[in-house]
């Protein structure tokens, strides 16, 4: 899959739209390459600040992972994002339109477009705030630093942290036979600690209220800077991050019509499997 080019646009700004443009972008820490687009969105009447995703949190913890779609249909919802394969073959990273696929024996490759994909979460990244960390000691120092940036509890955030890492932590699950939970799967994982990196994680922010449908609180992959290895984040520790936050108002939710999804039974609550079987930080 590949990158999807922007294009440049020079406007002549009178005064007072420049001055008001600096003062809000001083206020807010957006962009103001995030303004200028949120307001053509606005104008032209076009889908931003969604959240795509294919099937949900639930599905995935009661085993399925049989494939919706594939790969070539990421295109068309976003070029950032996270998910897994069929049958949990490994852990997906897209970032800048090109989707990698990080294997359990530690190789990591461009995920071919025809590789089928049962769960998703992706959107068209544009940073609407920027900031600075330093002194990352966890994965839960990191949440503590982003909670405040966030503009409440109830809205999906995408998060885009680059820089060079003291260390990552990280697994990878192996591809699991049809009828095997994902707390079962979780247990048959390689876990790696690489050291000295630089990379990008990519994850999301997801509300407790939509623990049925995503997995609650942050959840983040690694890609390193040089292609060599990715992978589900577990924890971190870095001098000085580069964090960038993109607010998702909208959700818009692709369920699977495979006879596994139709046939399974998602009515139990799933939360204590997915937060140990995830490990994810709220």
């Amino acid at each position: 899959m590949e990158a999807q080019q922007g294009h440049d646009l020079h406007l002549n700004l009178p005064a007072g739209h420049w001055q008001a443009l600096l003062r809000h972008y001083e206020q807010s820490g957006e962009t103001q390459s995030a303004v200028v687009l949120k307001a053509l969105a606005d104008y032209l009447d076009l889908d931003h600040h969604t959240l795509w995703q294919l099937s949900t949190s639930t599905a995935v913890v009661e085993g399925v992972f049989g494939g919706a779609l594939q790969v070539k249909d990421l295109i068309d919802h976003g070029d950032f994002g996270l998910g897994t394969f069929e049958q949990l073959d490994g852990e997906g990273i897209l970032l800048d339109g090109v989707c990698w696929q990080a294997r359990a024996d530690g190789s990591l490759i461009k995920a071919p477009q025809d590789e089928a994909i049962p769960f998703w979460v992706a959107t068209h990244f544009q940073a609407e705030r920027q900031v600075s960390v330093n002194d990352i000691r966890s994965i839960e120092d990191l949440g503590a630093r982003i909670d405040p940036l966030r503009p409440g509890a109830n809205l999906f955030v995408a998060i885009q942290i680059k820089g060079v890492f003291e260390q990552v932590e990280m697994r990878t699950v192996s591809r699991v036979p049809e009828g095997v939970g994902l707390l079962e799967a979780s247990t048959n994982q390689s876990v790696v600690c690489i050291e000295k990196v630089s990379g990008t994680l990519v994850g999301f922010w997801s509300p407790t209220h939509t623990t049925s449908l995503n997995i609650p609180g942050y959840h983040f992959h690694f890609l390193s800077e040089d292609h060599s290895s990715g992978g589900h984040v577990l924890d971190v520790k870095a001098d000085a991050l580069k964090i960038e936050l993109d607010f998702q108002s909208n959700l818009r939710l692709a369920l699977p019509e495979t006879k596994q999804f139709l046939e399974a039974d998602l009515s139990r609550d799933i939360s204590d499997e997915l937060h140990q079987a995830e490990g994810v930080s709220r």
